[in-house]
C-alpha cells in the first residue's frame, strides 16, 4: 500500500514538471480546455508578478539618481519695452442736440411737411398748425398799422415846420406804437402756429399725425444731430493730473466691432463729494452716421507711459510674510542646471497680465517662469526647453 502511495506522488511530481515545460504552443495543441485556462491563470500571475518588479527597480532607480528630483522650470529673460497703461472706463454716447419738439399752441396739426428720415437745415418749416384766424387778424391790423405810420409821418412833418400843435403830433406818435406793438404781438402768436427746425439735423419721429389735435403737453417731433456726438463720464480723483483736456482716447463700441480716436474736449473742475470723481466730456467722430444716442462705448485713456519698461507675468510673483513680493532668478547656471535665487522686487502698474517692475531686476535677467511656485530659494533646479 505504501508502494503504491509513493509512485503515486512520483508520478504527480513528473507530470507537473512536465507541463511546466510545456510551452503555450503544446497546451493549445491539446485542446484541453482546462489545460489550456491554468497556462493563461499562470501566465497573467507571471506577468502581475513582473510589474510589481519593474516598478520596485524604478523606484530605486529614481532614488539612487539625485537629477531626477530636480525640479523642472522654464524661464524667461527680463526685456526693457515700451509700456503704455491705460485707465480703462465704460459710458454711453450722447449728443447736445437731440431734442423732441413739443408745440407752444394747442390746435389742430393742419399740415406735415417731413417725413422720418429727412434731413433739415435750421430754420426750416416742419409743420403748421391751424392758427384760427390768427393770420387775418394779423393782416387787418398790418392795415391799421399803414394808415396809422401814414398819419404820424404826416404829424411829424408838420411838426416839425412848426405847424400844428404838439398833442397832435404825440397822439399820433402813441396810436402808431401801440398799433405796432400789437402787431408784434399777434405776429409772434402766430409763429408759434409753425414748428421749425431749431437745428440742422434728421427727423428720427414724426409722433403725431396731420389732422390730429395737439397740445403744449404732447411732442411731435424728434429732431438729432448726430455731428456733435460726445461721451461723457465720471473719472476717479486719482488721475486729476493725467486725465486732461486734449489727452487722445481710445473708443471702441463693442456692438458695431469698430474702434476709433477721440479726444477729452472738457475736463471738470468739481470733484463730487459723493463718489470722488470729476467729469470728463470724450469727442466722438461720427463721419458715417453709425454712432447713435446712448450707444455703449468703453474707453481707453493712456494715464502712463515708460519707454524702457521691465514686464513679468502677474502669476510668477509671490507675496512673503512682511507683504513683500519677490520671484525667482537664476544664478550659478551650468548646462541645464541653476540655483534659484529669490530676490525681492518693487511692482509698479499692472495691464492685463503683465505688471511693470519698477526695481530688483535688471535687463537680462532669467526669471523662473513655469515652477516658480514649486522651488526654494538657494535649491538647485533644471531648466527645460517647454
Amino acid at each position: 500500500m505504501r508502494h503504491i502511495f509513493y509512485l503515486l506522488i512520483f508520478s504527480f511530481v513528473i507530470t507537473s514538471c512536465g507541463n511546466k515545460a510545456e510551452t503555450v504552443e503544446d497546451v493549445i495543441a491539446t485542446n484541453d480546455e482546462v489545460k489550456i485556462k491554468a497556462k493563461r491563470e499562470a501566465l497573467v500571475n507571471e506577468q502581475h508578478q513582473l510589474a510589481e518588479d519593474i516598478k520596485l527597480l524604478n523606484d530605486k532607480i529614481h532614488e539612487l539618481d539625485p537629477e531626477k528630483n530636480l525640479p523642472l522650470v522654464t524661464t524667461l529673460t527680463a526685456k526693457t519695452e515700451l509700456f503704455d497703461h491705460y485707465l480703462e472706463l465704460q459710458g454711453n454716447v450722447d449728443t447736445k442736440q437731440n431734442i423732441e419738439m413739443y408745440p407752444e399752441v394747442s390746435g389742430i396739426l393742419s399740415k406735415v411737411y417731413v417725413k422720418e428720415g429727412d434731413k433739415v437745415a435750421k430754420g426750416q418749416l416742419l409743420a403748421n398748425i391751424d392758427d384760427g384766424g390768427l393770420a387775418q387778424q394779423v393782416a387787418q391790423l398790418e392795415i391799421q398799422l399803414g394808415l396809422a405810420k401814414t398819419t404820424f409821418e404826416r404829424q411829424k412833418r408838420l411838426w416839425e415846420q412848426k405847424i400844428g400843435s404838439e398833442i397832435q403830433y404825440l397822439q399820433a406818435k402813441t396810436s402808431y406804437e401801440a398799433q405796432q406793438e400789437t402787431v408784434n404781438q399777434l405776429k409772434k402768436q402766430l409763429a408759434k402756429t409753425s414748428l421749425r427746425a431749431p437745428f440742422s439735423g434728421i427727423v428720427d419721429n414724426v409722433m403725431i399725425e396731420q389732422g390730429s389735435v395737439v397740445a403744449p403737453q404732447s411732442p411731435i417731433f424728434r429732431v438729432i444731430n448726430l455731428d456733435d456726438m460726445y461721451i461723457e463720464i465720471d473719472v476717479p480723483e486719482s488721475y486729476i493730473r493725467d486725465v486732461v483736456v486734449g489727452k487722445d482716447v481710445q473708443i471702441e463700441f463693442p456692438v458695431l466691432d469698430k474702434k476709433i480716436q477721440g479726444e477729452i474736449r472738457l475736463a471738470g473742475n468739481f470733484i463730487n463729494p459723493a463718489n470722488r470723481t470729476f467729469r470728463i466730456e470724450v469727442g466722438v467722430p461720427n463721419e458715417d452716421k453709425l454712432i447713435k444716442p446712448n450707444l455703449t462705448a468703453r474707453l481707453k485713456i493712456n494715464d502712463y507711459t515708460n519707454q524702457k519698461a521691465i514686464l513679468i507675468p502677474q502669476n510668477i510673483i509671490s507675496e512673503n510674510a512682511n507683504g513683500e513680493q519677490y520671484v525667482y532668478i537664476l544664478k550659478e547656471k551650468e548646462n541645464d542646471q541653476a540655483v534659484a535665487n529669490r530676490v525681492i522686487i518693487k511692482t509698479g502698474k499692472t495691464q492685463g497680465d503683465n505688471v511693470e517692475v519698477l526695481s530688483g531686476i535688471d535687463e537680462n535677467t532669467e526669471i523662473i517662469k513655469e515652477g516658480a511656485r514649486s522651488v526654494k530659494d538657494g535649491q538647485t533646479v533644471k531648466i527645460t526647453n517647454q
